[in-house]
């Protein structure tokens, strides 16, 4: 033991003569190591290190460790962003006087990135980038202002029944496989290819696979160029898949503030934010709260959502998807996300289970922006009317399951083919899905899914069978009108 220590004071007496070191920085060595926890041990007159700051080894640059708390006299407890092997006990450690950064600026769109500022798009090295800390502020409250500009996706169910706003957050909610990654990647390239703006994408303790894909898909859309991507896979530490969301934050705070941008913020889960935080809350050994959850949950994400506004420079409109364990719409951190959204789409099962996609819950889904005020008279009382419809071709299913649907009375029989036409129409097929699917995708104006959902409801198609309905874009494209036989 006392070999080692005497070498570790060798590595440090080595270090500040080549000026690694100076005598006004922290230095101390590893103590102990409890799989993402390090305990560091130090000198009385050792200048301590801020919360927060990124501790490293003159032995290997690369070991990084965040300073997260202090324990009684000459010990300090590091979350570890480096891999385990590289650790020693009694290895030198010292502090970098500055917390997690990463690159910002013009270099960074059109790249894909990990924690660190790491290229992983076989692109070289990125040149010229400022390199910001993560840990920024909330906009204050009189600088923050609010839009009711209604952005268009392209995407029918989207546009017509949860419109969402300049500046709003949306949210993708559903289970596993039912295609909230296929729905926001969609979206992304439909705004993104219209949109003079930039976006942010943050993969939060997502499938590798999924990012590479959602790479192929932008460069084929040629939209890449504007996007950046910042990755913290599943195959991370549990402390690199939550600080990856604050670095994705603060890289749309830097654009929004310093480009002057309007930004779309996409974050692809933040479900597992919500997980990563609660797994790191385990590792420092933190009471829970009753149901399972980080005692700090409601913090952790309000501090993420907050950062996600609109201020006097520029806008952030945020685009989220929202796992669901077990579908549990219920489940405490579900909700606590969902609190934070102004329109949350959902994804069922049981619709994705009967081939319809995209597969969402039109009667479940809601949007603060679908109000006479925001969308219109027209806009607001063909959707009511549609929703009414939906709601009366669920009661209607029952019965049908039943006793069949010829047994129903003929003006049931006529809400229900107008359901089922309804529902049909609200099918699309998607760009970034063409190669899967073999239909080639399509965008539809919001003005003409308005006025098509209202000549299906009104009886203006009963002539035409509900299957000439599935995966079209308009009517007029589809050459479906009351003259059709």
């Amino acid at each position: 033991m006392k070999t080692v220590k005497k070498k570790a004071k060798k590595v440090i007496k080595k270090a500040l003569e080549t000026n690694i070191l100076t005598s006004d920085k922290f230095v101390g060595r590893i103590r102990k190591i409890r799989g993402q926890i390090v305990e560091i041990e130090y000198d009385e007159s050792s200048n301590l290190p801020n919360f927060h700051d990124i501790l490293t080894s003159p032995d290997n640059p690369l070991i990084r460790l965040e300073l997260y708390a202090y324990k009684g006299r000459n010990r300090l407890f590091c979350l570890s962003l480096t891999q385990k092997k590289w650790l020693l006990r009694n290895m030198p450690i010292y502090s970098t006087s500055q917390p997690l950064v990463i690159p910002a600026g013009k270099s960074v769109l059109g790249r894909v990135f990990n924690l660190f500022g790491e290229p992983q798009d076989n692109k070289g090295p990125l040149s010229r980038a400022e390199l910001i800390p993560i840990y920024g502020k909330s906009a204050g409250i009189s600088n923050v202002v609010t839009s009711s500009e209604i952005i268009e996706t392209g995407i029918k169910q989207i546009d017509f029944f949860t419109p969402f706003v300049k500046g709003g957050k949306i949210g993708f909610v559903g289970g596993a496989g039912v295609g909230k990654t296929v729905l926001m990647t969609e979206l992304l390239r439909n705004i993104t290819y219209k949109s003079q703006g930039l976006a942010v994408f943050a993969g939060i303790g997502e499938r590798i696979r999924e990012g590479h894909e959602l790479m192929k898909a932008l460069e084929a859309a040629k939209v890449i160029d504007r996007v950046a991507l910042i990755f913290g896979q599943m195959n991370e530490h549990a402390i690199i898949r939550f600080r990856v969301a604050w670095a994705a934050a603060t890289l749309a705070d830097y654009f929004r503030e310093h480009e002057k941008k309007d930004i779309l913020f996409f974050a692809d889960n933040v479900y597992r934010f919500i997980q990563a935080g609660s797994e790191v809350s385990a590792i420092l050994g933190s009471i829970p709260s009753e149901l399972g959850y980080q005692a700090t949950l409601e913090t952790e994400i309000s501090n993420f959502e907050n950062r996600l506004v609109s201020t006097t420079n520029g806008s952030i409109t945020s685009v989220q998807t929202v796992y669901v364990p077990a579908d549990e719409l219920s489940d405490v951190g579900v909700a606590a996300i969902i609190s934070h959204l102004d329109a949350q789409v959902i994804l069922s099962r049981a619709i994705a289970s009967r081939g319809y996609y995209p597969p969402i819950d039109a009667l479940l889904s809601s949007s603060s922006t679908l109000n006479k005020e925001i969308v219109g008279d027209y806009h607001y009382q063909t959707a009511t009317s549609a929703l009414e419809l939906l709601n009366n071709h669920k009661i209607l299913a029952r019965t049908v399951a039943i006793v069949g649907e010829a047994e129903l009375s003929p003006y049931d029989q006529k809400i229900f083919q107008r359901a089922k036409k309804l529902i049909n129409y609200m099918t699309q097929p998607f760009f970034t899905t063409e190669s899967q699917s073999g239909k080639k995708g399509v965008t539809v104006p919001k003005t003409n899914t308005i006025k098509d959902v209202e000549s299906i409801i009104t009886g203006k198609l009963d002539n035409i069978p509900p299957e000439k309905f599935l995966y079209i874009g308009s009517l007029d494209e589809a050459k479906l009108t009351e003259n059709t036989t």
